[in-house]
């Protein structure tokens, strides 16, 4: 298996992310939940979607689902 087949490290903050942006709650609740602004969590959003090599909310949700990550 080469490097780019391998899974990114993720750090808990990666995966609490994750798990916050799995639910169908909006961006604000989640950024309220999260203690941070909505643009912040935006940022940190397409920077974690850029690593795992997803494009948006949803494949980040069930990439997160195929690996045990967050709940199905």
């Amino acid at each position: 298996m080469s490097r780019a087949d391998e899974d990114p490290e993720l750090t808990r903050e990666d995966i609490v992310l994750l798990q916050a942006m799995s639910t169908d709650d909006t961006l604000e609740a989640i950024a309220r939940r999260l203690d941070t602004s909505v643009r912040t969590l935006r940022r940190r959003s397409r920077s974690l979607h850029d690593r795992i090599g997803v494009s948006g909310r949803v494949e980040a949700a069930v990439w997160a689902a195929c690996r045990g990550l967050v709940s199905r």
